[in-house]
């Protein structure tokens, strides 16, 4: 009895500090840099904000020009005020383009680019990055259509028998080229929609692209489609993968490694603000 009252209490302890560890660790995370530590962090303590790069790109960052409520809405802009929020100063919004959110970023016009940016080699090389999400893509067909329906995986659609239909010019062109070469490849012409819903309907086609974040809208305002990978209602496509995040500046990294531990906190909260705004996009 003794024994055992023993080893159930060195159990309880033991836990006890596991969960002391991890508050610790998470209280660690929260904390930013001492002074001195991050000439960045103490300049944003110094001039009382932290200047945000904002751009309107859906729905990761959405404007609000109902005069209500913050400026902004969505997982950029809720990861953007935890940072002020720790940092204990205001948020600041700057206003930027998507041609000048990069040069605007190295011109120190911001302290973050909350953006979101695409991470890609290019840009790798002149900024450092806080990814918190992706950008992917669906493939979808009509759900009458065994052609399509009867896929299991990606590489089944590189078929000559299937008849996959792309925008031209648009940014899945060259990719889709290099990964159906021997699908029978339709490009066409954009007339405003987001994808070749048409070409799919009409049975032109047998499968089309469709950025992953727009899908959930379609299947609801477009009956008769079904869509590939269908787990998650293709939320987690891995598709055409690109990273999103934000962007600091390179060599500061004492600054980088703090954000990107409060990132990894808030990423429950992120993503499940990313799923609430995908449900308005259109």
């Amino acid at each position: 009895m003794h024994k055992n009252a023993a080893r159930l209490g060195a159990a309880k302890i033991i836990a006890a500090a596991a969960v002391l560890a991890t508050a610790s660790f998470a209280a660690l995370a929260q904390t930013p840099p001492p002074p001195g530590a991050s000439p960045r962090i103490d300049a944003i303590r110094k001039a009382g904000v932290l200047r945000v790069g904002v751009v309107n790109n859906p729905p990761w960052l959405a404007q609000n020009t109902t005069g209500e409520g913050d400026p902004w809405s969505g997982p950029s802009w809720l990861l953007g005020k935890e940072f002020a929020k720790l940092l204990g100063v205001k948020i600041e919004p700057v206003p930027v383009s998507h041609e000048t959110k990069v040069p605007s970023l190295i011109a120190n016009q911001m302290d973050i680019m909350i953006g979101p940016l695409n991470q890609n080699a290019e840009r790798a090389k002149i900024i450092d990055f806080v990814t918190f999400s992706s950008t992917g893509v669906c493939m979808f067909g009509r759900a009458d259509n065994p052609k399509f329906t009867n896929v299991k995986t990606l590489e089944e659609f590189n078929k000559p028998e299937i008849t996959m239909a792309y925008f031209s010019g648009a940014g899945e062109e060259p990719m889709v080229r290099e990964t159906f070469p021997n699908a029978k490849l339709r490009g066409v012409t954009n007339s405003g929609s987001v994808a070749p819903i048409e070409e799919v309907l009409a049975g032109r086609s047998d499968v089309a692209p469709l950025n992953r974040m727009l899908w959930p809208n379609i299947s609801k305002k477009v009956k008769g489609l079904a869509v590939f990978p269908k787990e998650n209602n293709c939320q987690d496509s891995k598709i055409f993968e690109i990273k999103t995040g934000m962007g600091v500046n390179k060599n500061e990294q004492v600054y980088l490694d703090w954000l990107r531990e409060v990132e990894k906190r808030m990423q429950p909260a992120l993503a499940a603000e990313e799923v609430r705004m995908t449900q308005n996009l259109k």
